[in-house]
């Protein structure tokens, strides 16, 4: 069984990820669980020859001296995939990334209208956190093209690797690949304003020079996308201050007051159904109590302020999870389970069920003899 018919298998099970290692089956992650491919356990140099047949010459070298490979394969009918090759115990392993041909559109992945109000700003740092298999990519990937649909321009993206490969609609799309078209984030970034781009998306904000390439762009006036590791906007926030040293911290807390557009945070959760999963998207518009808030560093009071402020277009995870619990597309367990403060939020689903429960009952008008 080589790689290509691995990966075919991936996308026919529907599933995100395969995982292929030395003393173990194949595995496919599906709707969130690992699954064998089969029950006969792979030996190391099976493994490593499956994967070593998919890579060039130079790849190969690369990793022999690295240990390391980031690439990108497609399949013609199947879809892209996002390989990372390591090593672990001194043997070859692999994990690959289902990256489907369909385009996401964002109206079909349910995202807030608030969010894609925010990819349509002229200028700005606008930050998507989530973990790892969070489904960040989807939701970067659905705002770009929206981006490309509706407006005209160049949009610029520096990515490790390419996953969504973005045509040309009504803007210029310019993308460039890590250790393909550019040696570094860093070097792509350098070069970054001499393409007279309007929208720049950085795969990954890793370290402190692409952080502050990021917010640099956004104060010259361009609109800026950047993923981070965090759970929540409170998270990112305090992700992004610890790139710097902190002498550089009140500074850095007046940038992000000024040129942060919003904070979008999600969680993939399994479907009430059992099949398929669902987003739960935290969304921090920069709205004037918390652009206040961060510019005094009162970073803990923020996720009080995105629920007072859920009027204007932000929403909490907590909100978040209400919303799918109420829609049935997520269970009470699931969503007591993802919740911020799981208390609060099991209060208010018992509130609202008394209050509907109380709605639905008949009126009676008794007799006073009747009463007790």
């Amino acid at each position: 069984m080589d790689l290509d018919t691995l990966l075919t298998g991936l996308k026919q099970r529907r599933g995100s990820d395969l995982y292929l290692t030395a003393d173990s089956p194949p595995l496919y992650r599906v709707d969130g669980a690992t699954v064998a491919v089969e029950d006969r356990v792979w030996l190391a140099g099976e493994v490593e020859s499956v994967i070593r047949a998919v890579l060039s010459p130079a790849e190969s070298d690369e990793f022999d001296r690295t240990h390391e490979l980031n690439l990108a394969r497609a399949l013609s009918g199947v879809g892209r995939f996002r390989l990372n090759v390591f090593r672990q115990r001194g043997q070859m392993g692999l994990v690959a990334r289902l990256i489907p041909i369909d385009f996401p559109n964002a109206e079909t992945l349910g995202l807030p209208a608030s969010l894609i109000d925010l990819i349509m700003q002229k200028r700005g740092l606008i930050l998507v956190t989530g973990a790892t298999g969070s489904g960040k990519s989807t939701t970067l990937a659905a705002l770009i093209d929206h981006r490309n649909i509706h407006t005209r321009g160049h949009i610029l993206t520096i990515e490790d690797p390419i996953e969504f490969v973005h045509p040309h609609k009504g803007c210029v799309v310019t993308q460039r690949e890590v250790g393909v078209d550019t040696v570094s984030f860093e070097a792509g970034l350098k070069s970054a304003l001499r393409q007279a781009p309007d929208v720049i998306l950085i795969g990954e904000m890793r370290d402190l020079a692409t952080v502050e390439a990021a917010i640099h762009f956004a104060e010259t006036g361009h609109l800026v996308l950047g993923t981070l590791h965090a759970n929540n906007a409170n998270q990112a926030v305090e992700r992004v201050m610890n790139f710097f040293p902190v002498e550089a911290h009140a500074q850095i807390y007046q940038q992000l007051a000024l040129n942060l557009r919003g904070i979008v945070s999600q969680r993939l959760l399994p479907r009430a159904s059992g099949t398929g999963r669902v987003a739960a998207i935290e969304v921090m518009l920069n709205a004037p109590r918390i652009a206040d808030l961060i510019a005094k560093a009162e970073i803990a009071a923020l996720k009080e302020a995105i629920e007072a402020n859920a009027q204007d277009g932000s929403r909490s995870f907590d909100q978040a999870l209400y919303d799918l619990y109420r829609g049935g597309l997520i269970t009470l367990d699931e969503a007591l389970r993802q919740a911020d403060s799981a208390n609060n939020l099991r209060i208010r689903i018992k509130l609202e069920s008394a209050g509907q429960s109380a709605a639905e009952k008949p009126q009676f008008s008794l007799r006073q003899e009747d009463q007790f």
